[in-house]
C-alpha cells in the first residue's frame, strides 16, 4: 500500500513539474507580449474627425449612472462628434429618471424592444438595440458603474484614427479601498488586463472587457452582431471580439495608454465576487479556437496539482516541500509578469501581499472554473444559465 502511494506521489510530482514548465512558458509569453506592447501617448491638442456613439446598458444603477454621465459629458471631445446612448434594462429603481434628467443623452427603454419575452442575454439585446439607432461610425461601450478621465474618449479615437483597427480593447482597473478583499480582486483583474494586452499584441483577439471597448459599426454589422452568441448571457465583449478578429485578422488592437483607463467597482462581498467570476468563466467553452481551451485547461489543471499535493502531504509531510517549492516558483514567475503591468496601472503597492494571496487564488480558480461550466449564476438580480 505504501509503495502504491509512493508511486502515485512520484507520478503527481512528475505531472506537476511538466505543468509548471508549460505554465512558465505561457507566463513568459504573456510577459513578452505585454512588455513589447508600445505605450500610446496622446496629443491633447489633437483634432478628431470620427463620429462616436457611446453605448451604456444600465440596470438598477441609480447610485452610479449620474457619475458616469458627468464624466462622459466632461470629455475633451467635440460634442457634435459624440453621441451618448443609455439603454435602461428594466430597472426598478430611479435609473430611468436620472438618465432622462441629463441633456444630450439619448434614452432607450429596453422593454419597448423585447416584446415581453424573457431573454438570457439582456445586455447583448441592449447593445444591439442601441447600435441599430446609433449615428456614429465608431461604437464605444462602457458600463454604468464606471468612471474615466477627461481624455478617455480622445485617446480611444486618436488611437483608432492612427491605426484604423476594427476592434480596440482598452484598459480597465478595479477601484481599491486598500482592504485585503479588494486588493485580491484588483490583482486578479489586473492580471487579466495584462494578459489581454499581451495576447492582443501577439495577434490573438480573444480577451477583453466590456467596460472599455471600441469597434466600428461596419465590423459589428459585417459579423452579424451577436448572431450565434445571442443566447449566451455573457460574451458581449470577448465573444464579439473573437468574431471580429476572425473576420478582420490583425485588425484588433489594445490601447496601452494611461489616459484611456476606465475604473470600475469591485464586488462588495464574496458571494457577488464568485457570481461574477463564474459568469466570466462560463464563456470558456464557447470559443471555437482549441488553443484557448488548451490554455484554460493548462491553468486549471496546474492549479489542481497544488490541491492534490496538499492532500498527499497529509499522508507524508515531506510532500509539503514539493508543494511550497512549486508554489514559490509559481508566485515568482507570476510576479515577474505582474510587476510591469502594475507599473502601468500605478498599483505596485498592491503586489505586497502577492504571495499570501496565492493560498486564496488557487482554490478560487478551481471553484470558479468548475462552476462556470456546470453551474448557474445570478447577474443583475436574474438567474442565468
Amino acid at each position: 500500500m505504501k509503495l502504491q502511494v509512493y508511486s502515485m506521489v512520484a507520478i503527481l510530482i512528475f505531472i506537476s513539474v511538466v505543468f509548471f514548465l508549460c505554465y512558465s512558458a505561457l507566463i513568459f509569453y504573456y510577459k513578452n507580449g505585454w512588455t513589447h506592447l508600445p505605450n500610446f501617448v496622446i496629443n491633447k491638442q489633437y483634432t478628431p474627425s470620427t463620429k462616436v456613439s457611446i453605448i451604456i446598458p444600465a440596470r438598477n444603477e441609480e447610485l452610479n449612472i449620474k457619475h458616469l454621465l458627468k464624466d462622459i459629458l466632461s470629455q475633451y471631445y467635440p460634442t457634435y462628434l459624440m453621441e451618448i446612448i443609455v439603454v435602461d434594462d428594466h430597472s426598478t429603481d430611479t435609473t430611468a429618471q436620472i438618465i432622462q434628467s441629463f441633456q444630450g443623452v439619448k434614452y432607450i427603454d429596453l422593454s419597448d424592444h423585447t416584446d415581453g419575452k424573457i431573454l438570457n442575454a439582456y445586455k447583448k439585446k441592449a447593445i444591439e438595440t442601441a447600435i441599430a439607432q446609433s449615428e456614429g461610425d465608431l461604437i464605444v461601450t462602457t458600463d454604468a458603474d464606471c468612471r474615466m478621465g477627461a481624455y478617455w474618449l480622445l485617446s480611444l479615437v486618436q488611437y483608432f484614427e492612427k491605426y484604423k483597427h476594427q476592434f480596440i480593447a482598452a484598459p480597465v482597473q478595479f477601484a481599491n479601498d486598500g482592504s485585503f478583499f479588494q486588493t485580491f480582486q484588483s490583482l486578479d483583474f489586473m492580471t487579466m488586463q495584462g494578459i489581454t494586452g499581451a495576447i492582443v499584441n501577439n495577434q490573438s483577439g480573444t480577451m477583453c472587457n466590456g467596460a472599455n471597448l471600441a469597434y466600428t459599426k461596419n465590423a459589428f454589422n459585417a459579423v452579424g452582431g451577436f448572431k450565434d452568441i445571442d443566447d449566451i448571457a455573457s460574451g458581449d465583449d470577448m465573444l464579439l471580439m473573437y468574431k471580429i478578429d476572425q473576420k478582420y485578422p490583425a485588425r484588433t488592437g489594445f490601447l496601452k495608454c494611461s489616459e484611456a483607463i476606465v475604473t470600475t467597482a469591485p464586488m462588495q462581498d464574496l458571494k457577488s465576487f464568485l457570481q461574477q467570476r463564474i459568469r466570466w468563466a462560463s464563456k470558456a467553452t464557447k470559443f471555437k479556437d482549441k488553443r484557448i481551451k488548451f490554455v484554460l485547461g493548462l491553468v486549471y489543471f496546474f492549479n489542481l496539482t497544488f490541491l492534490l499535493l496538499q492532500l498527499f502531504s497529509l499522508q507524508n509531510s515531506k510532500n509539503l516541500i514539493t508543494f511550497f517549492g512549486l508554489l514559490i516558483l509559481k508566485a515568482g514567475i507570476e510576479f515577474s509578469f505582474l510587476k510591469p503591468v502594475s507599473q502601468f496601472f500605478k498599483k505596485e503597492k498592491e503586489l505586497y501581499p502577492f504571495f499570501i494571496l496565492q493560498f486564496i487564488h488557487i482554490p478560487y480558480i478551481l471553484i470558479s472554473g468548475l462552476m462556470g461550466q456546470f453551474g448557474t449564476y445570478r447577474w443583475k438580480e436574474r438567474i442565468v444559465k
